[in-house]
């Protein structure tokens, strides 16, 4: 016998109104979260109030002794070489 999986199918569970539905299911906007300050207290961080200092960073040019690894792009000295591919070189992180 073929079956039509496109037809709607009825059952018992079918047949609630959406009135009942609506009761059954709690209104949004009347449920409150009850949040307990003494639970959560605040980040505070201490020191001074940094918040008006400007902090200058020097970025320094690659040098001859670091390579990029082509697999973590993380800057590390020669002596991690693993090996390399024609994409550049791999650390020994990566290739484990």
């Amino acid at each position: 016998m073929a079956t039509d999986y496109d037809a709607p199918r009825k059952t018992d569970d079918d047949t609630e109104s959406i009135q009942a539905l609506q009761e059954r299911v709690p209104d949004k906007m009347s449920s409150q979260v009850d949040v307990d300050d003494a639970d959560n207290p605040g980040y505070e961080l201490g020191g001074a109030d940094l918040a008006d200092v400007d902090l200058d960073v020097v970025v320094l040019p690659p040098q001859a002794d670091e390579f990029t690894c082509v697999s973590c792009f993380l800057v590390k000295h020669r002596s991690q070489v693993d090996h390399e591919t024609k994409l550049g070189y791999v650390c020994k992180e990566c290739a484990a």
